[in-house]
């Protein structure tokens, strides 16, 4: 019986890019999401906000039967004591845009985390947040922001399957234009791969 694969989630084709190059993925299917695949390794890219991620990764635990789902991707800093690049290993994930029902407070999901490794909570919605007072907002519970990593979480809980969240420093407070952010994705995507290659990959597949 063939070893269950390792089954990386990413939001765009363009923070996947480096990983599909350097990994050498071949694509598979492109509907109802583009899937590249390779020996052991499954590349789901599911598109962005938190319906895409939730589908994308109920899509791969059940085509795949993964031994683990890895979120791999960019995030903005709530504040400013991350840099640019940096990497984190997501432990707690809030989201500000559905509050609890008993108490009113941002949604709350754990994650699994691997020793060794930078810990952080993010806060996940569906809306961009880029000016610096909606950060600031956040900053209070959560250190980074995204739009998906709550949704795969909460996928992989579902179907039983164990799930990894890394994230890189893609935007601060500073960058509130689209473009800069793009840029800052292209920027740092290959540092991201080589820090997952050196680091990570060998840890998922064990």
């Amino acid at each position: 019986m063939p070893k269950p694969p390792v089954v990386l989630v990413m939001a765009t084709l363009s923070e996947a890019k480096p990983f599909i190059e350097g990994l050498c993925l071949v694509q598979q299917k492109g509907t109802p999401f583009p899937v590249f695949m390779g020996e052991e390794l499954v590349m789901l890219v599911c598109g962005i906000g938190k319906i895409n991620a939730a589908m994308g990764t109920a899509y791969g635990c059940l085509e795949f039967h993964p031994s683990v789902v890895v979120n791999l991707g960019a995030a903005g800093a709530a504040d400013h004591s991350p840099i640019l690049g940096d990497i984190f290993n997501i432990s707690r994930i809030y989201e500000f845009d559905r509050p609890a029902l008993r108490t009113g407070r941002p949604f709350l999901t754990e994650t699994d985390t691997l020793p060794g490794f930078k810990p952080a909570a993010i806060a996940t919605q569906d809306r961009p947040v880029l000016l610096p007072e909606e950060r600031r907002e956040i900053s209070r519970l959560a250190l980074l922001l995204d739009m998906e990593a709550a949704a795969v979480a909460q996928a992989c809980r579902k179907f039983f399957v164990r799930c990894l969240i890394f994230k890189f420093v893609s935007d601060t407070p500073e960058h509130v234009e689209g473009d800069d952010i793009v840029a800052n994705i292209k920027k740092y995507r290959d540092p991201f791969y080589a820090f997952f290659i050196r680091n990570i990959f060998r840890a998922v597949k064990s």
